[in-house]
């Protein structure tokens, strides 16, 4: 049953989308809501506040034009207030209704007045419209009253009663040839129901003309009563807790309805016994539906703010983005999907758009292991296989002695990125951290999730975690946004789902970081050390929870003065080995430092600074480190691809830099994770370039997991060696004349090829 699932969810995340995230913003500074958004064939935006004043935006929220309609000359007026609006572009019409029960149409190009119809007794549903000449003019406007208007020869004019309360919505669909509209009382939720009777219909028609010939010659008053619908002439849907909102698509015959109850129901508009299917997932009230049937998916709003993206075929969730996420703040007053552009337009203390994401087409010569950038991955022993997760919360597992896929799973954090992972110690389990600020336990080889370690209250984004042994106890720890260090037992026989954290360490809570931490690495049997955003690193005592040394990553002379410098610390990782020099203990402590430079601290000295090099060749941040278990090689990985090898033993604080052993480019972009498999000599990374790779010890190319060919990890030969990666090799950053790649470059003519960015730390695009 879990691997079926696990079959859908794969076929879900091939119909892959999402929005870009944060939404673009547009303050509007007046605090009065818009009434509605829509856009135009070629993707202008236009909205309409209460107060009448018409914008013109475009796709990006460039303001175009703005013109207030409702600017009236005589002093003692009261302000009118518009209550809807719509756009008749085939008529280049601009069409606003009115608290004054007013329709007045307008130029849609120049947004002059056209003319208007006055005396409405209510709004009616749908209206249809000829020209009128010479019309008496009221405010400049071309005005005439709705009893008027009803007695041309070229008009219909048709009231039905159709709800019991008031109506939330209502459209015409000239495809079904019927208006649809929409009550909060439960009998009569939609209707769907023809603009004319088919029941007698030549004749009806009839004895309207004649009545509408009587009124204009016989100056009679025509019945205003609205009438009541033949039962042949509508469906009548009843829903529970009525309908907010609808959509109707012609095209896969379906019409879905939400409301106060935040289910969306999708039904067979002919026939309002039963709804096909209900789509679960929202925690509030539904005020906003959208069919796209180009890619038959289904957008939705609820009144927290919360969008999503629907699959009509296999009815689930393909895309969610949360307010956090999208950073929309305040009641939202209207919405709107833009075909054209394929953006979400949003109206609430802002104007925000959310745009879909443009999924990159792929050269026939690129591999990629996954669909979005790759955030972490690691090896486990005990199945010999490899585990790599993705920003789009996607899980894949991969045979390590041939490079096939075995099994992935996803929506593993809420379909939040997932940042971090790690193995248990007998390699069974795998826990991930994510940006919603939990950890998950899962059995890997069929993505059952065992457990969810969380905080109460607000939780933030997880940066890195570990598994911890003290004596004979095991615990998980992990690290993040929330600038605490946060330990959870590891009691695999608790059946609890949900786990809490154990108190917080004493001097954590008065003395700990001021700033995210980024980094967690232990130095058994009771050391641990952390890195921050600023540079800081603590070395704590895990079996008294206190603090044993702090330091903050010096600046080389040269690097004294550069503006906009980077000091945070990605890595650190601890060293252990007797034929280390210049450390009394043997351990020495190495992290990540600013401008591609590597420090190294001799932590049972009271952290003390023993010396730094230059590890990256081309002065790029080092974003992870890794060492062979066996000697004294160190490995680093920088922010735009590049792999060095260095010889810790042959370090002297006196050198300028040691040699690198080895250096090769493996990927085009940001090194998110890197391990060494020293019983089988080999080196595993994984990059933001949607890509996981293994190499051996001294660079060669064994293959990229997801490539069509398998490889045999002992077999050289079945390597993709002498070749390297197509896109590293035509990527324009390792031709070695680039502006990047010359050491006397600047740090602000640097340009950073990633711009996914997990942290804040990493190198920005810089003018």
């Amino acid at each position: 049953m879990q691997e079926y699932k696990e079959k859908q969810e794969t076929a879900r995340r091939s119909k892959q989308v999402a929005f870009t995230l944060p939404a673009t913003m547009k303050a509007l500074g007046h605090g009065i809501p818009i009434v509605n958004i829509h856009s135009t064939h070629d993707g202008t935006v236009v909205t309409v506040r209460e107060d009448g004043v018409v914008c013109y935006w475009s796709p990006e929220l460039k303001p175009l034009k703005t013109k207030n309609m409702f600017k009236e000359e005589p002093a003692n007026r009261k302000s009118k207030w518009a209550s809807d609006f719509t756009l008749m572009t085939e008529f280049n019409k601009l069409m606003i209704g009115t608290g004054d029960r007013e329709i007045q149409l307008y130029e849609l190009s120049t947004l002059e007045p056209y003319c208007q119809i006055n005396a409405l007794d209510t709004v009616p549903l749908t209206l249809d419209y000829g020209l009128w000449n010479k019309l008496p003019k009221i405010e400049n406007m071309p005005n005439i009253a709705v009893d008027n208007a009803v007695l041309s020869p070229n008009v219909t004019f048709v009231r039905w009663k159709v709800h019991q309360d008031w109506v939330t919505q209502a459209k015409y669909f000239q495809g079904f040839q019927a208006v649809v509209s929409s009550s909060n009382e439960e009998s009569s939720s939609l209707v769907i129901g023809r603009v004319l009777p088919l029941t007698d219909a030549e004749q009806q028609l009839s004895e309207i003309r004649e009545a509408c010939y009587e009124g204009k010659t016989k100056k009679v008053q025509l019945s205003w009563t609205p009438q009541l619908r033949a039962a042949c002439d509508q469906t009548v849907f009843t829903i529970y807790k009525g309908v907010k909102t609808f959509d109707l698509c012609q095209k896969h015959s379906l019409l879905v309805t939400g409301g106060m109850d935040r289910l969306i129901r999708m039904w067979n508009p002919h026939f309002s016994g039963k709804p096909t299917g209900i789509l679960k997932g929202h925690s509030a009230p539904i005020i906003y539906l959208c069919i796209f049937s180009e890619d038959s998916q289904i957008f939705s709003v609820s009144i927290d703010r919360t969008v999503k993206i629907w699959d009509i075929q296999d009815q689930c969730c393909l895309f969610t983005a949360e307010p956090k996420a999208s950073g929309i703040h305040g009641d939202i007053s209207a919405c709107s999907y833009s075909s054209a552009v394929e953006s979400f337009y949003i109206a609430a203390d802002c104007m925000a758009v959310l745009s879909l994401k443009i999924r990159p087409r792929l050269h026939s010569l690129l591999t990629v292991s996954h669909n979005e950038t790759v955030t972490c991955c690691g090896y486990n022993e005990e199945f010999r296989q490899v585990v790599s997760c993705t920003e789009g919360s996607v899980v894949k597992v991969w045979d390590f002695d041939t490079g096939r896929q075995v099994f992935e799973f996803g929506g593993t954090h809420n379909f939040s990125a997932i940042t971090c992972m790690t193995f248990d110690p007998k390699g069974r389990r795998l826990v991930t951290g994510g940006k919603d600020g939990c950890l998950k336990i899962w059995n890997f080889n069929n993505g059952q999730c065992l457990k969810t370690l969380k905080k109460d209250g607000e939780c933030h984004e997880v940066c890195d975690c570990i598994f911890l042994q003290v004596h004979r106890n095991v615990y998980v720890m992990s690290v993040g946004r929330d600038r605490m260090i946060d330990i959870y037992p590891d009691i695999p026989e608790d059946l609890h789902h949900i786990q809490r954290p154990q108190p917080s360490w004493q001097d954590d809570l008065k003395n700990g970081h001021k700033d995210d931490i980024l980094c967690v690495a232990q130095c058994p049997p009771s050391l641990i050390s952390t890195s921050s955003y600023d540079g800081e690193i603590i070395v704590w005592n895990v079996v008294s929870g206190r603090i044993q040394c702090r330091f903050v990553s010096p600046l080389l002379a040269e690097h004294q003065n550069v503006e906009g410098l980077d000091t945070s610390v990605p890595s650190i990782i601890f060293l252990k080995n007797s034929k280390l020099q210049h450390f009394s203990s043997a351990t020495a402590l190495l992290s990540s430092g600013a401008m591609g430079c590597i420090n190294l601290w001799n932590v049972l000295s009271g952290g003390k600074f023993v010396g730094s090099f230059k590890a990256s060749q081309y002065q790029q941040k080092i974003t992870k480190l890794a060492k062979t278990d066996k000697d004294m090689l160190l490995y680093a990985a920088d922010q735009i691809g590049y792999i060095y090898v260095y010889n810790m033993e042959k370090f002297a604080p006196e050198q300028k830099s040691p040699r690198a052993e080895h250096f090769w480019r493996a990927h085009t972009s940001r090194i998110t994770g890197l391990q060494i498999v020293d019983n089988d000599q080999v080196v595993l990374t994984s990059s933001a370039d949607y890509t996981v790779r293994l190499w051996s010890a001294h660079g060669e190319f064994i293959g990229t997991f997801g490539q069509p060919e398998s490889w045999s990890v002992h077999i050289p030969s079945s390597w993709k060696h002498p070749a390297v990666p197509y896109q590293v090799l035509i990527d324009p950053l390792s031709m070695s004349d680039h502006e990047i790649l010359n050491v006397k470059t600047r740090l602000s003519d640097a340009i950073n090829p990633d711009k996914t960015g997990a942290h804040r730390g990493e190198l920005k695009a810089l003018s």
